[in-house]
């Protein structure tokens, strides 16, 4: 039997469909590419905007319509936040939510076997605990994520995730540290730690981000660790200094953002302002060397007015990003923000976010022509047809290795250009 996923969304997810592709296969499943003829496809959902729900809807009505004798299994975020909307979802033939996924591949197993439609997703509850997954590889990839955590606690009033992943919850050490010892038994070297809601790790049973950072540092076969996205709030001075003990961590934090006005960040309930968030930014390039700080901006929250536009657009200037994923804001059913008044039209919005996204393309391209000249070391990650190597260095510039390199090793580069996307440089 042959099973291929498809996934949307962030890293956990990615981590998710690598666990649950381990898993069929300790079943007897082969996995495959999702381009491929498969008795089972996966689709592992993002709910994050409703152009995530769409694409979710899109992808399941493909695979029934390309592959009608074909098994569909829809599970996920949107699933769990949307039990209802996904069961309407009559072209999958297993529905479930992420609380679900330990069970998913005897539920599969169980509709092969009776082709009976089931529909199961179990509510997330206050007291429930990490359940403990591990990988061993991360396929077609030089790096290997550990999800360490999953929840989140902050009800941000646009947001919908924490009712698709529930209350915060932590993986133990002694599980985190094992797994990244297999990892690098199996060849990684770099580990990136992955969580909903990363920087609350450990809040629930008396731990800190640095005491995980710490435990996958230990691994001596590893020789970057690398954070994911982070929530200001929890980076105080004290897990500042605690990360900064840790010679293997890579000096690059994604920071999340979404207005650099302190009026829109109280409407959307972010725990922190903009002066406290450039803050933590000074204080996380005053104690890493190259350090380099990337963010996620919401662009036409509801209420946003041209001003605190404004403002926000030139805070991203003031902090000096070196990336910027921008985004529009987008309703989801179930938030607090939905019903806020003074939403934007969608032509705003977009406007808005052409205007922050060229302000941060703009900054980008000062940072990668700073950096010609330097050498660096980079971890060459993948080979295109004309035999150059793209790969990244310990703050993620992305450096395209121009003579002779292989992927999955280290080398010391010298940058000797750059353009909008890209530095350039040779191995020394």
């Amino acid at each position: 039997m042959k099973a291929a996923f498809y996934t949307l969304g962030c890293k956990v997810n990615q981590y998710e469909t690598q666990a649950l592709g381990e898993a069929l296969a300790k079943e007897g499943f082969l996995i495959v590419p999702e381009t491929q003829e498969a008795d089972v496809y996966i689709v592992n959902s993002c709910t994050v905007t409703a152009e995530s729900d769409k694409k979710t809807r899109q992808a399941v009505r493909r695979f029934k319509r390309e592959h009608p004798e074909s098994t569909v299994v829809l599970t996920g975020c949107m699933p769990q936040a949307y039990p209802e909307t996904a069961a309407e979802l009559i072209q999958a033939d297993i529905v479930a939510g992420n609380r679900n996924n330990d069970r998913l591949p005897e539920m599969i197993k169980s509709y092969l076997e009776n082709k009976n439609r089931t529909v199961s997703v179990k509510e997330h509850e206050n007291d429930e605990t990490f359940t403990v997954c591990s990988i061993s590889s991360f396929d077609e990839r030089t790096r290997a994520a550990i999800k360490i955590e999953d929840g989140c606690n902050r009800f941000c009033s646009y947001c919908i995730i924490p009712y698709a992943r529930g209350r915060v919850r932590s993986k133990p050490l002694d599980e985190i540290k094992k797994e990244a010892q297999t990892l690098a038994d199996n060849g990684f070297e770099e580990i990136v730690l992955v969580g909903i809601n990363l920087s609350s790790y450990g809040t629930d049973c008396g731990l800190t981000l640095c005491d995980a950072v710490k435990a996958v540092c230990e691994v001596e076969r590893i020789k970057r660790v690398r954070l994911g996205s982070l929530e200001p709030d929890h980076m105080t001075d004290e897990i500042i200094a605690g990360l900064k003990a840790q010679k293997k961590l890579c000096p690059q934090f994604h920071i999340s953002l979404q207005s650099g006005c302190s009026a829109t960040l109280k409407r959307m309930n972010r725990h922190y302002d903009a002066p406290e968030y450039e803050r933590i930014c000074n204080a996380l390039r005053s104690n890493f060397e190259d350090c380099t700080i990337t963010t996620d901006v919401m662009v036409g929250f509801a209420g946003e007015t041209d001003e605190e536009f404004a403002e926000s657009l030139e805070f991203v200037k003031t902090i000096g990003f070196e990336k910027v994923h921008v985004f529009p804001y987008s309703q989801r059913e179930g938030t607090r923000a939905a019903k806020f008044p003074n939403q934007l039209d969608r032509r705003t919005k977009q406007e808005r976010a052409k205007a922050m996204a060229d302000t941060a393309n703009e900054i980008r391209r000062a940072f990668l022509n700073s950096q010609i000249g330097k050498t660096v070391e980079v971890l060459a990650e993948t080979k295109a047809e004309d035999g150059s190597c793209t790969g990244y260095t310990a703050n993620y510039t992305p450096v395209k290795i121009q003579n002779g390199a292989e992927c999955s090793r280290f080398y010391t580069v010298k940058i000797t250009a750059a353009d909008d996307d890209s530095c350039y440089g040779e191995i020394i």
